[in-house]
């Protein structure tokens, strides 16, 4: 059986996904309604919010869009603090969209720098919000997402828009304590579900921007999200086979604890850092923001990152993952978020180490 460790899609457990061949209901009757409340109360307790909370039939870039569309409006000035890929991708979004777009971009590896952070908005009074992702795979770097929130609202009270794809129900965040207006994320990450559903947030300031925003939405509009809320329906067809799985994911992150599963995750994580440095490589960022979903293990000058990647795919039938733009072939990431095992990674770590000899390290 293959051993997927990308971060993201998953591996999804077999019980969930027995509850995707459940048949068909209709997704404007009294069933549906039933379930919609019932996941979007689940999703709430996992958002750590008492927010409005939508499920989008989409991609996580979906309700990046979303985010960015119902809050802001064309020559709007914003602040995309990106420490990578997906953060560059956020700050793209809104510029198609028409905002005027300041990107701070941090060195690949690191953290936002609150400093610099604070330095850009103090000298730009009319900036008024600002866009970061939370959880960076590309180099496998977490930003202190509290921190950087308490710098957007409590200093300069400006809007916050997460991009949580890969931590929320992963890594600890607070979408309520930390003030934090906008908060995405998608199916395919730590919810253990496929691709195809995204869930975003919305807080009261959210909606207030929203009011006022202009620039085109239809399908991602999440007025009518709201409206169709309250009558126990979606506005557009769901996807209901995924939404049947997040019903009985949900049961089951929710009866471990969230607290739980972010601890799991963290072990995890830590026991993939601890191996790959036993093997002699190099885990690319610093341990202090080090994320706890995936791991970027930075190759030795001169060793193609996707020479190892093909040696252990083919023989021994594990899948990791590639790096994006001038990381590519230079490292290898390894996703660990979902359900995953010891086992898992054991088999991982020894599939990299057999490996090593065959493209000259080590042999």
């Amino acid at each position: 059986m293959t051993n997927l460790r990308i971060p993201g899609p998953i591996p999804v457990p077999d019980d969930i996904l027995d509850k995707m061949s459940t048949q068909m209901m209709n997704h404007r009757g009294p069933r549906f309604k039933d379930m919609l409340f019932r996941v979007t109360d689940g999703l709430r307790q996992v958002f750590r919010t008492e927010n409005d909370v939508f499920i989008l039939t989409s991609s996580g870039t979906g309700a990046m869009e979303a985010a960015v569309a119902n809050t802001l409006s064309p020559g709007e000035k914003v602040v995309c603090a990106s420490i990578g890929s997906f953060g560059d991708r956020f700050g793209k979004i809104a510029e198609i969209f028409g905002a005027d777009v300041t990107m701070v971009n941090f060195p690949q590896g690191t953290a936002v720098d609150v400093d610099e952070l604070r330095r850009v908005l103090d000298a730009a009074p009319e900036i008024s919000a600002v866009l970061v992702t939370h959880n960076e795979t590309n180099t496998g770097v977490t930003n202190d997402i509290e921190r950087v929130a308490s710098v957007v609202k409590n200093e300069f009270d400006k809007l916050i828009l997460v991009d949580g794809i890969s931590s929320v129900c992963s890594l600890p965040l607070e979408t309520d304590d930390w003030n934090l207006d906008v908060v995405a994320t998608a199916s395919q990450k730590g919810w253990m579900l496929p691709p195809g559903l995204a869930f975003i947030s919305m807080s009261e300031r959210a909606w207030e921007a929203s009011e006022k925003a202009t620039m085109p939405r239809f399908y991602f509009d999440l007025a009518a999200y709201k409206d169709y809320f309250d009558i126990g329906q979606p506005p557009w067809t769901p996807n209901l086979s995924a939404i049947y799985a997040l019903d009985y994911a949900l049961t089951k992150i929710i009866d471990e604890g969230v607290e739980n599963v972010w601890q799991r995750h963290a072990d995890i994580a830590q026991m993939t850092r601890d191996g790959i440095r036993e093997l002699g490589l190099e885990v690319f960022p610093d341990e202090s923001v080090a994320s706890n979903t995936v791991t970027s293990v930075r190759m030795p000058d001169g060793v193609n990152a996707d020479d190892l990647r093909k040696v252990v795919l083919d023989d021994h039938d594990v899948v990791l993952a590639g790096a994006y733009g001038e990381l590519t072939g230079k490292m290898f990431r390894i996703g660990h978020l979902g359900y995953v095992t010891p086992e898992e990674i054991e088999d991982m770590l020894g599939a990299v180490k057999a490996s090593l000899p065959k493209i000259g390290i080590g042999a």
